[in-house]
């Protein structure tokens, strides 16, 4: 009998599904007792946070494809509406399993560390009049209620806001009211204590023991907490579009007001109530979230800022200072890698901050992604723009949550005298480039840097990334021309050390698989190993399906989203996908082909997803040094060998933990130990 070919749901796992499962592997480290207790206190916020932008991406976007009754199946051959229900199962389970791990693991450990979460009626009678006056001085003044009827619209409440809504009755008159809990106030209130510890209560809780004070004269009949989570994604034409960053600006204050994609009420609400707020917010009853517990867990973040206890965290990791005499000289002596957070971010740093002040430095062209908030990335553009030199910024300003910020960075340069381009229609610029022009005894030098993260000194911090430096003439002559491809209307070539999408990076990635192939074929020694954040390609997965069937043998280190389907016998039988989740998030792309043994490297600022090869400018580079590519090799097969912080995904499209008593092997302990002077 010939062989029914397989349907795409059996090769796939959808996307969204997938990312739940890495976020329930970020919850599981909140259990995990080696963990230090405030670290493990943070994965639950960590993981609540990244379900809150899931939930108005992905989410929301499932639910403008019912709105539009689209009833088609997706790349892997999924209909939105199963997709729908299944992932708010999902979410459902995911949320109810935080609260578990909070309630009966992390909350008693915290106890026993004298960390404590106070109700009022928990409170002695100093730490009465303490919140009382807290309320009186910092609360009152600045909340404002607002009714609900007729004449007063529901009010606008941005996503993640938490309020109360409050039923009210004078006479037989039943009336909605809502009060936001404010957002620029610290949700946790630290009390004082007689007792070694910290005691802290939420102001929600001081809110609800005074609802009273903003209803004089009428009777209070039912209270509940509840938190809208909305539709995120801005919707633009960019091509119509005469101003990129007017348009972005006009979308972001629209976000307020977007559609309701999830609500959390608390568990005792009544009846009633949840009717009127479901009512009022259009948003259907019967798929509100019902919580019992604190609303809205990462404020564990904030809980964790507050205590001062070492033991609880984390030890603390300083990069070695790597500073050079001149960075110039460095970089010209050959080039060289830097593995953060390992190994400092601060020679980036001194790269930029070095040429804003040199007299022979004469342009910097740059990528802007993401910067942190007191960046010195943009201090040192800023500076470089006044001291004469010509300086060109490429700022994302769809770089999603972080539109505002980039908007601000980009006015800020503009100011400084920097030339700023705001994005690329239809794309969004997601390489790590800089590029400096030098004039050196009687001629211009070319200076590159080019990273697999942001340019970040916040994330550069928790981020894993490799950052590489050169002067080599081919690479800056290709940065060249991938600066003017952006900037203006040049059109893209086959460069000698770059790859680009979205031009021809997903077939130059096909043409190494292909290659591996044939090799496998004729030496039978096709091998593959890569590392990434997410594989979400079904081009490449089928690539890689075919490469395994023809027995090449592949493994694959992907940290989040994977939609492949690993040792499924007759599809994916030699290929191996494992995820490290631990301390530091596991951020940079590195790409293996065994080539005959004569083996080939590369980094990139790219993931295999169609996005990245689609819909993103990002480049893909080879390291041609030997040593190099040793220590590359090296990252990949130390990541490999971890058995503590690594899962295994099983063709059953669950992941199993790969954790050994003995010969324990941390990937990122290791690297810790490796740069540790």
């Amino acid at each position: 009998m010939t062989k029914q070919p397989l349907e795409d749901k059996d090769k796939y796992i959808h996307r969204d599904l997938s990312w739940l499962s890495f976020n329930e592997r970020v919850l599981e480290e909140s259990e995990e007792k080696e963990n230090p207790l405030l670290e493990r206190a943070r994965f639950i916020a960590i993981a609540m946070n990244n379900l809150d932008e899931f939930l108005m991406v992905r989410m929301s976007g499932l639910k403008r494809l019912l709105d539009a009754n689209y009833n088609r199946q997706d790349a892997y051959g999924y209909y939105p509406q199963d997709v729908y229900r299944q992932v708010r199962e999902r979410v459902e389970e995911h949320v109810h399993k935080a609260y578990k791990i909070y309630e009966s693991k992390l909350k008693p450990a915290l106890a026993k560390e004298k960390i404590v979460l106070r109700r009022i009626a928990d409170l002695n009678p100093d730490q009465q009049k303490y919140v009382k006056r807290f309320f009186d001085n910092s609360l009152y003044p600045v909340i404002t209620p607002m009714a609900v009827d007729q004449g007063h619209p529901f009010p606008v409440l941005a996503s993640k806001t938490i309020s109360f809504a409050v039923h009210i009755q004078k006479k037989d008159e039943l009336l909605l009211a809502v009060i936001p809990v404010p957002g620029n106030i610290p949700r946790l209130l630290k009390l004082p204590s007689e007792r070694d510890g910290y005691e802290f209560i939420l102001i929600d809780e001081v809110l609800r023991d005074n609802l009273k004070a903003f209803f004089r004269g009428y009777e209070i009949t039912g209270a509940s907490l509840f938190r809208v989570i909305r539709d995120g994604e801005l919707s633009v034409d960019e091509e119509l579009s005469p101003n990129l960053l007017m348009s972005i600006e006009e979308e972001i204050k629209k976000r307020p007001r977007a559609k309701v994609v999830s609500l959390w009420v608390e568990k005792d609400c009544s009846e009633a109530l949840k009717a009127s707020l479901t009512e009022a917010l259009v948003f259907p009853a019967e798929e509100a979230l019902l919580m019992s517990g604190e609303l809205d867990l990462t404020f564990l973040f904030y809980l964790a800022n507050q205590v001062q206890e070492p033991k609880l965290f984390y030890p603390i990791h300083v990069a070695p200072k790597m500073a050079y005499e001149n960075i110039f000289a460095r970089i010209q002596e050959g080039d060289f890698i830097l593995h953060v957070p390992y190994q400092s971010f601060q020679p980036t740093l001194d790269l930029l901050k070095t040429a804003a002040t040199d007299p022979d430095v004469l342009a910097i062209k740059m990528t802007l992604y993401r910067a942190s908030e007191d960046s010195e990335v943009i201090t040192s553009l800023k500076a470089a723009a006044k001291n004469k030199k010509q300086v060109t910024v490429l700022v994302e300003i769809k770089a999603r949550f972080d539109e505002e910020r980039n908007i601000s960075w980009a006015r800020q340069l503009e100011e400084a005298g920097c030339h700023v381009i705001y994005g690329i229609p239809g794309m969004k610029i997601h390489s790590k480039i800089l590029l400096i022009v030098r004039r050196e005894e009687g001629r211009t030098r070319r200076y590159v840097h080019l990273s697999t993260g942001n340019y970040n000194e916040k994330t550069a911090r928790v981020y894993t990334d490799v950052g590489f430096f050169t002067a080599n003439d081919d690479f800056a002559r290709d940065i060249s021309d991938v600066f003017n491809v952006i900037t203006g209307y040049s059109q893209p070539a086959r460069w000698k050390r770059v790859i680009s999408a979205p031009y021809d990076m997903r077939e130059y990635f096909i043409e190494l698989i292909d290659r591996e192939i044939a090799l496998e074929k004729e030496h039978k020694n096709g091998f593959i190993f890569a590392k990434m954040n997410s594989l979400e390609d079904p081009k490449i997965v089928a690539k890689l399906y075919e490469a395994s069937c023809e027995g090449v043998k592949i493994q694959l280190l992907v940290r989040g989203i994977c939609i492949l389907i690993p040792g499924v016998p007759g599809l994916s039988e030699n290929i191996t996908v494992k995820s490290i989740v631990g301390r530091f998030l596991e951020h940079s792309r590195i790409f293996f082909f065994n080539n005959n043994s004569d083996y080939r490297v590369f980094l990139s600022s790219a993931d295999w997803m169609r996005r990245n090869f689609d819909k993103r400018i990002e480049l893909l580079f080879e390291i041609q040094q030997n040593n190099l590519k040793e220590e590359l090799r090296g990252i990949l097969d130390a990541c490999w060998k971890d058995n503590q912080k690594a899962r295994r995904l099983l063709p059953q499209r669950t992941y199993a933990f790969l954790k050994a008593p003995e010969d324990r092997v941390s990937a990122q302990e290791t690297f810790l130990r490796k740069y540790l002077i």
